[in-house]
């Protein structure tokens, strides 16, 4: 976990700005984060990162379009030095995967103070602004963790979240659940529709306002997400299909315009936590792959299995993805199966 004095700081470091610029990762913690912190400012602007959770120098552009005063970097995995060196505002990073060195920067990192703490960053963000607890509570819902305020949640939002389930029985089982996804489906599509529905966001005051349709904006939302759920429970139908005596449940689906490999993985884990989950698109000849397991360490296991191939990946222990080329892809689940035995 932060200390005391790092969310402190966060705070001081929004406060201390009057023009932010957030770049922020294309998935309810991303999101989650982000609204936290500019509903907490009033002030400033989103970027949805729906490429590589990566900033490098090709980000430069949109600081400089934009002109901040400070950029916010909110669950994104990796930020390079040189575009930390090249950037000409101050950059405040929350984030908890790695930990990563880096200098010029303000790095708030859990894991940075302990390796097993990995809180989602919408946790972190509700611990900094200390309002808005809806909103965190699916971002931590969607990252499959229960934070330390779930009793709060549940006095304030009856019916949201059931007495004694695990953060992934509630993923799939509850009201609370059903908004994280509500909230991941609203991202799909193109970078533009993804930041229109984002902003939707900006003013809507509580989960029933869009599970209920009360507003005109929570009705937008909703029937946004019955669109892209239709097409969700098909390839997932599809998928459930694929499971066999194999130890590693394989389902590769179109390259069709909405991506679903994160959500599929989650989903498929949850019904079969004895296999390995490997959900994947392919494009331009590389594998862009969503892997889980309960059972192993898929970071280790990822980097054994892309020894002598074409590939990388990374992630958290239970949940990660990987990059494959379509060539060596064979050969990649070969040592999969053989090193996850």
């Amino acid at each position: 976990m932060l200390t005391a004095k790092q969310y402190s700081q966060i705070r001081d470091e929004l406060d201390s700005c009057k023009d932010p610029l957030f770049f922020f990762h294309d998935d309810p913690d991303g999101l989650c984060s982000y609204l936290l912190l500019y509903r907490y400012k009033g002030e400033g602007k989103g970027v949805i990162v729906k490429t590589n959770p990566r900033i490098d120098e090709t980000w430069l552009r949109r600081v400089e379009e934009y002109y901040p005063d400070k950029l916010f970097i909110l669950d994104i995995a990796m930020v390079d030095q040189d575009f930390i060196d090249n950037c000409k505002v101050p950059i405040v990073w929350i984030d908890h995967h790695g930990p990563y060195q880096r200098d010029r920067i303000r790095y708030f990192n859990p894991r940075s103070n302990d390796a097993a703490s990995s809180p989602p960053v919408s946790y972190i963000c509700y611990k900094v602004v200390e309002e808005d607890i809806w909103i965190s509570m699916a971002g931590c819902i969607s990252d499959m963790y229960l934070p330390d305020f779930a009793d709060e949640f549940r006095n304030k939002y009856p019916g949201m979240l059931p007495e004694g389930v695990t953060a992934r029985e509630a993923q799939f089982n509850s009201k609370i659940g059903r908004l994280a996804r509500i909230l991941s489906f609203m991202l799909k599509g193109t970078t533009s529709d993804a930041m229109k529905f984002a902003r939707l966001m900006h003013k809507i005051k509580s989960p029933s306002e869009i599970m209920d349709k009360e507003t005109i904006t929570g009705d937008k939302i909703m029937r946004r997400f019955e669109q892209v759920e239709k097409e969700y429970q098909e390839l997932l139908k599809e998928a459930k299909s694929r499971a066999t005596e194999d130890s590693v449940l394989l389902y590769i689906y179109p390259n069709s315009r909405n991506s679903f490999t994160g959500d599929l993985a989650n989903e498929l884990v949850y019904n079969f936590p004895e296999k390995i989950i490997v959900i994947g698109r392919e494009n331009g000849g590389e594998f862009k792959l969503s892997l889980r397991s309960d059972r192993h360490n898929l970071p280790a296991l990822i980097e054994t299995s892309l020894t002598g191939l074409q590939g990388y990946g990374g992630g958290h222990e239970h949940a990660a993805g990987a990059v494959v080329k379509s060539d060596d892809f064979p050969k990649f689940l070969e040592n999969l199966r053989k090193h996850a035995l």
